[in-house]
Protein backbone atom coordinates (compact mmCIF):
# COMPACT_ATOMS: atom_id res chain seq x y z
CA UNK A 1 0.00 0.00 0.00
CA UNK A 2 1.69 4.03 -0.86
CA UNK A 3 0.27 7.08 -0.41
CA UNK A 4 1.60 10.32 -1.36
CA UNK A 5 0.97 13.70 0.00
CA UNK A 6 2.42 17.23 -0.89
CA UNK A 7 4.58 18.79 1.73
CA UNK A 8 5.66 21.96 1.48
CA UNK A 9 8.68 23.24 -0.55
CA UNK A 10 7.45 21.49 -3.44
CA UNK A 11 8.33 18.11 -1.99
CA UNK A 12 6.41 14.81 -1.90
CA UNK A 13 6.29 11.94 0.60
CA UNK A 14 5.25 8.96 -0.28
CA UNK A 15 4.96 6.38 2.51
CA UNK A 16 4.83 2.37 1.70
CA UNK A 17 4.00 -0.05 3.86
CA UNK A 18 5.30 -3.35 2.38
CA UNK A 19 3.15 -6.71 2.56
CA UNK A 20 5.61 -8.86 3.79
CA UNK A 21 7.12 -6.80 6.41
CA UNK A 22 4.77 -6.45 9.38
CA UNK A 23 5.03 -2.61 10.78
CA UNK A 24 7.61 -2.09 8.55
CA UNK A 25 7.15 1.13 6.25
CA UNK A 26 9.68 2.91 4.03
CA UNK A 27 9.42 6.73 3.61
CA UNK A 28 10.68 8.43 0.51
CA UNK A 29 10.63 11.89 0.55
CA UNK A 30 11.44 13.36 -3.40
CA UNK A 31 11.50 17.18 -4.90
CA UNK A 32 8.60 17.37 -7.36
CA UNK A 33 9.10 19.39 -10.34
CA UNK A 34 6.35 21.62 -11.76
CA UNK A 35 7.28 19.48 -15.18
CA UNK A 36 7.05 16.22 -13.76
CA UNK A 37 4.40 13.64 -13.62
CA UNK A 38 2.67 11.32 -10.99
CA UNK A 39 5.51 8.40 -12.30
CA UNK A 40 4.00 5.73 -9.96
CA UNK A 41 0.06 6.41 -10.91
CA UNK A 42 1.59 7.31 -14.93
CA UNK A 43 4.02 4.60 -15.54
CA UNK A 44 3.20 1.44 -13.10
CA UNK A 45 0.18 -0.45 -14.04
CA UNK A 46 -2.68 -1.07 -11.88
CA UNK A 47 -0.91 -3.36 -9.26
CA UNK A 48 -4.05 -5.99 -10.28
CA UNK A 49 -2.37 -5.72 -13.82
CA UNK A 50 1.01 -6.32 -12.30
CA UNK A 51 0.14 -8.51 -9.91
CA UNK A 52 -1.19 -10.81 -13.15
CA UNK A 53 1.30 -10.41 -15.76
CA UNK A 54 3.63 -12.77 -16.36
CA UNK A 55 5.23 -10.63 -18.87
CA UNK A 56 8.51 -8.58 -17.51
CA UNK A 57 7.77 -4.63 -17.92
CA UNK A 58 9.13 -2.69 -20.75
CA UNK A 59 11.47 0.45 -20.57
CA UNK A 60 9.56 3.63 -19.03
CA UNK A 61 11.18 6.51 -18.60
CA UNK A 62 9.94 9.33 -17.09
CA UNK A 63 9.67 13.00 -18.52
CA UNK A 64 12.37 14.12 -15.63
CA UNK A 65 15.04 11.68 -16.66
CA UNK A 66 18.19 12.72 -17.74
CA UNK A 67 19.48 12.48 -20.70
CA UNK A 68 22.70 10.72 -19.71
CA UNK A 69 20.44 8.61 -16.89
CA UNK A 70 21.76 5.08 -16.74
CA UNK A 71 19.26 1.81 -17.37
CA UNK A 72 19.22 -0.38 -13.95
CA UNK A 73 17.05 -3.76 -13.98
CA UNK A 74 15.30 -4.16 -10.98
CA UNK A 75 14.22 -7.54 -10.26
CA UNK A 76 11.55 -7.91 -7.61
CA UNK A 77 8.33 -9.68 -6.65
CA UNK A 78 7.00 -7.33 -4.04
CA UNK A 79 4.71 -4.57 -5.62
CA UNK A 80 5.17 -2.04 -3.07
CA UNK A 81 9.01 -2.20 -3.50
CA UNK A 82 9.26 -2.04 -6.90
CA UNK A 83 7.38 0.98 -6.86
CA UNK A 84 9.07 2.55 -4.18
CA UNK A 85 12.24 1.45 -6.27
CA UNK A 86 11.40 2.55 -9.20
CA UNK A 87 9.38 5.86 -8.13
CA UNK A 88 13.59 6.66 -6.73
CA UNK A 89 15.18 5.71 -9.25
CA UNK A 90 13.30 7.37 -12.45
CA UNK A 91 12.98 10.17 -10.04
CA UNK A 92 17.50 10.76 -10.03
CA UNK A 93 17.32 10.28 -13.88
CA UNK A 94 17.37 6.55 -14.64
CA UNK A 95 15.19 4.41 -16.69
CA UNK A 96 14.37 1.60 -15.02
CA UNK A 97 13.54 -1.65 -16.40
CA UNK A 98 11.41 -4.35 -13.95
CA UNK A 99 11.88 -8.25 -13.73
CA UNK A 100 8.98 -9.92 -11.39
CA UNK A 101 11.13 -12.88 -11.02
CA UNK A 102 14.71 -14.33 -11.68
CA UNK A 103 13.86 -15.74 -15.12
CA UNK A 104 12.22 -12.57 -16.22
CA UNK A 105 15.70 -11.13 -14.84
CA UNK A 106 18.36 -13.02 -16.80
CA UNK A 107 16.13 -12.57 -19.74
CA UNK A 108 15.96 -8.99 -19.00
CA UNK A 109 19.55 -8.21 -18.22
CA UNK A 110 20.81 -10.37 -21.53
CA UNK A 111 18.39 -7.80 -23.84
CA UNK A 112 18.69 -4.64 -22.53
CA UNK A 113 21.89 -4.53 -20.77
CA UNK A 114 21.67 -2.79 -18.05
CA UNK A 115 24.29 -0.64 -15.94
CA UNK A 116 23.57 -2.29 -13.10
CA UNK A 117 21.00 -4.76 -11.44
CA UNK A 118 18.73 -4.46 -7.96
CA UNK A 119 18.39 -7.83 -7.29
CA UNK A 120 16.18 -9.52 -4.53
CA UNK A 121 17.33 -12.76 -2.77
CA UNK A 122 14.02 -14.52 -2.28
CA UNK A 123 11.36 -14.40 -5.52
CA UNK A 124 9.52 -17.33 -7.19
CA UNK A 125 10.53 -19.08 -9.94
CA UNK A 126 14.34 -18.29 -9.57
CA UNK A 127 16.13 -16.85 -6.83
CA UNK A 128 18.89 -13.86 -6.21
CA UNK A 129 21.13 -16.20 -6.09
CA UNK A 130 20.84 -18.37 -8.61
CA UNK A 131 20.44 -15.05 -11.31
CA UNK A 132 23.37 -14.21 -10.22
CA UNK A 133 25.58 -17.40 -10.48
CA UNK A 134 24.21 -17.37 -13.52
CA UNK A 135 25.10 -14.13 -14.43
CA UNK A 136 28.30 -14.42 -13.35
CA UNK A 137 29.20 -17.45 -15.94
CA UNK A 138 27.71 -16.31 -18.78
CA UNK A 139 29.12 -12.35 -18.38
CA UNK A 140 32.96 -11.79 -19.51
CA UNK A 141 32.61 -8.25 -17.59
CA UNK A 142 31.11 -8.47 -14.20
CA UNK A 143 28.13 -6.33 -13.65
CA UNK A 144 27.41 -4.31 -10.45
CA UNK A 145 24.58 -5.84 -8.72
CA UNK A 146 22.85 -4.61 -5.50
CA UNK A 147 21.50 -7.69 -3.57
CA UNK A 148 17.71 -6.16 -1.45
CA UNK A 149 16.55 -8.52 0.84
CA UNK A 150 14.29 -9.49 4.01
CA UNK A 151 16.70 -12.41 5.52
CA UNK A 152 18.77 -11.41 8.47
CA UNK A 153 21.70 -14.42 7.99
CA UNK A 154 24.99 -13.53 7.84
CA UNK A 155 25.40 -16.86 5.69
CA UNK A 156 23.56 -15.29 3.02
CA UNK A 157 25.34 -12.17 2.84
CA UNK A 158 28.78 -14.00 3.12
CA UNK A 159 27.57 -15.94 0.17
CA UNK A 160 26.21 -13.09 -2.10
CA UNK A 161 29.52 -11.61 -1.56
CA UNK A 162 31.40 -14.48 -2.54
CA UNK A 163 29.54 -13.97 -5.68
CA UNK A 164 30.79 -10.42 -6.31
CA UNK A 165 27.67 -8.33 -5.19
CA UNK A 166 28.76 -4.58 -5.02
CA UNK A 167 26.72 -4.39 -2.23
CA UNK A 168 24.04 -6.06 -0.06
CA UNK A 169 20.93 -4.12 1.56
CA UNK A 170 18.86 -5.57 4.04
CA UNK A 171 14.86 -4.87 3.88
CA UNK A 172 13.29 -2.58 4.84
CA UNK A 173 15.70 0.40 3.66
CA UNK A 174 15.71 4.11 3.66
CA UNK A 175 15.73 5.38 -0.28
CA UNK A 176 18.78 7.38 -0.05
CA UNK A 177 20.45 4.46 1.22
CA UNK A 178 19.47 2.64 -1.75
CA UNK A 179 20.15 5.90 -4.10
CA UNK A 180 23.59 6.75 -2.58
CA UNK A 181 24.87 2.76 -3.23
CA UNK A 182 23.79 3.45 -6.74
CA UNK A 183 25.32 6.64 -7.36
CA UNK A 184 28.30 5.35 -6.02
CA UNK A 185 28.39 2.37 -8.80
CA UNK A 186 27.26 3.93 -12.00
CA UNK A 187 26.29 7.66 -11.04
CA UNK A 188 23.28 9.73 -11.31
Amino acid sequence: MSDAEPSAMGYTNVWFQPTRFSGAALLLTLERRSHSKNIINDAMPPSDDLQNSDQPETKMKSDTAAPNGKTVLLVDDDIEIVEAVRYALEGVGHTVVVARDGNQGLALAERENPDLIVLDMMMPKRSGFLVLEKLRRLRTEPLPVIMITGNEGSRHKAYAELLGVSDYIRKPFPMERLISSVDKLIGS
